[in-house]
């Protein structure tokens, strides 16, 4: 997200964490910081293989409290990036998802990270708005808890409220809710989160 309006809508809607993507290969790129930043919700930066000093400038920059790496970040590079930012930051790496066999690429990470985001496999990094077959995580037997992502979209409550795993702590909603890249439609994501939490079907 990008514009200070709709985070300030964005932010009113009782979410937990609210992103910004600092990978110029998108069409979400934030480039400066915005007016205003969510004060009440967690600020996560999505970055792809960015350098360790960019991401805590970043860090510094937006105040963030977490980090997401969407690229092919190494263990060694996780595990250095953590001991640099300390417990206040929270570090989620996402894994494209096609197969059972492409869990197997979590093992190296697990202690590494806080969480891991489990996102459709595609040749761009995220935002494909695409879904991959979430009985596939039913393989899934890490510890460390994960969200689930990949083109979940407004007609998905229900299916989102009939997955269970005792790892999954939340759900990744981008792209399926924007009316422009980086600009959530309110009233869309409004909705969805009441029906998800049982409240209009």
């Amino acid at each position: 997200m990008r514009d200070a309006d709709n985070i300030r809508a964005v932010e009113t809607l009782g979410i937990d964490w609210m992103g910004f993507i600092f990978w110029p290969g998108s069409s979400r790129f934030v480039s400066d910081v915005p007016t205003y930043l969510p004060q009440h919700v967690s600020r996560v930066g999505v970055f792809v293989d960015s350098t360790e000093e960019e991401i805590i400038q970043h860090i510094q920059l937006f105040g963030l409290h977490g980090v997401q790496l969407h690229g092919h970040e190494s263990p060694a590079f996780c595990r250095s990036l953590k001991t640099a930012c300390g417990d206040s930051i929270s570090l989620i790496k996402a894994f494209s998802i096609a197969t059972a066999k492409d869990l197997e690429g979590t093992k190296p990470y697990e202690g590494l990270v806080d969480y891991f985001l489990f996102d459709t496999r595609s040749p761009l990094p995220g935002g494909s708005g695409r879904q991959f077959d979430w009985a596939i995580l039913q393989d899934y037997n890490g510890s460390t808890p994960f969200l689930l992502s990949g083109g979940i979209g407004p007609e998905d409550a229900l299916r989102v409220r009939s997955f269970h795993h005792p790892r999954c702590i939340g759900i990744d909603l981008n792209s399926r809710f924007e009316s422009a890249p980086a600009h959530k439609d309110v009233t869309r994501l409004s909705h969805f989160l009441q029906s998800l939490n049982n409240q209009t079907l």
